[in-house]
Protein backbone atom coordinates (compact mmCIF):
# COMPACT_ATOMS: atom_id res chain seq x y z
CA UNK A 1 0.00 0.00 0.00
CA UNK A 2 1.39 3.57 -1.09
CA UNK A 3 1.18 6.62 1.19
CA UNK A 4 0.57 9.53 -0.44
CA UNK A 5 1.80 12.79 2.08
CA UNK A 6 0.95 16.17 0.60
CA UNK A 7 2.13 19.78 2.54
CA UNK A 8 0.37 22.87 2.54
CA UNK A 9 -0.51 24.06 -0.74
CA UNK A 10 -0.37 27.59 0.19
CA UNK A 11 1.70 30.13 -1.91
CA UNK A 12 4.42 32.20 -0.58
CA UNK A 13 2.51 35.31 -1.39
CA UNK A 14 -0.51 33.57 0.53
CA UNK A 15 1.38 32.48 3.59
CA UNK A 16 2.89 36.20 3.81
CA UNK A 17 -0.71 37.77 3.75
CA UNK A 18 -1.88 35.19 6.57
CA UNK A 19 1.02 35.95 8.79
CA UNK A 20 0.27 39.91 8.15
CA UNK A 21 -3.48 39.25 8.74
CA UNK A 22 -3.25 36.92 11.91
CA UNK A 23 -0.58 39.62 13.63
CA UNK A 24 -2.97 42.80 12.63
CA UNK A 25 -5.59 40.94 14.87
CA UNK A 26 -2.70 41.46 17.97
CA UNK A 27 -3.58 44.59 19.44
CA UNK A 28 -0.31 46.74 19.94
CA UNK A 29 0.03 48.48 23.29
CA UNK A 30 0.04 51.98 22.82
CA UNK A 31 2.41 53.76 25.60
CA UNK A 32 1.16 57.57 25.18
CA UNK A 33 -2.19 56.09 26.50
CA UNK A 34 -0.92 54.83 29.51
CA UNK A 35 -1.59 56.01 32.86
CA UNK A 36 -0.53 55.29 36.69
CA UNK A 37 -2.70 52.73 38.78
CA UNK A 38 -3.19 55.46 41.18
CA UNK A 39 -5.01 57.34 38.61
CA UNK A 40 -7.24 54.44 37.80
CA UNK A 41 -8.02 54.27 41.27
CA UNK A 42 -8.37 57.89 42.23
CA UNK A 43 -11.27 58.71 43.62
CA UNK A 44 -13.75 61.17 41.80
CA UNK A 45 -15.66 63.74 44.33
CA UNK A 46 -19.29 63.95 44.26
CA UNK A 47 -20.77 67.40 42.64
CA UNK A 48 -21.84 67.62 45.72
CA UNK A 49 -18.51 67.75 47.71
CA UNK A 50 -17.25 69.65 44.57
CA UNK A 51 -19.95 72.36 45.56
CA UNK A 52 -18.94 72.41 49.06
CA UNK A 53 -15.85 72.47 49.16
CA UNK A 54 -16.26 75.40 46.74
CA UNK A 55 -17.93 76.77 49.28
CA UNK A 56 -15.35 76.69 51.82
CA UNK A 57 -13.14 78.27 50.19
CA UNK A 58 -15.36 80.81 49.26
CA UNK A 59 -16.38 81.79 53.23
CA UNK A 60 -12.29 81.84 53.92
CA UNK A 61 -11.92 84.31 51.02
CA UNK A 62 -14.96 86.52 52.63
CA UNK A 63 -13.83 85.94 56.44
CA UNK A 64 -9.85 87.45 55.15
CA UNK A 65 -11.42 90.36 53.93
Amino acid sequence: MKKLAVGLMTTPEHSEWRSKRINDNIPESNSEDVRPMEEYLQVIPSELKIIKQYFERSNLELERR
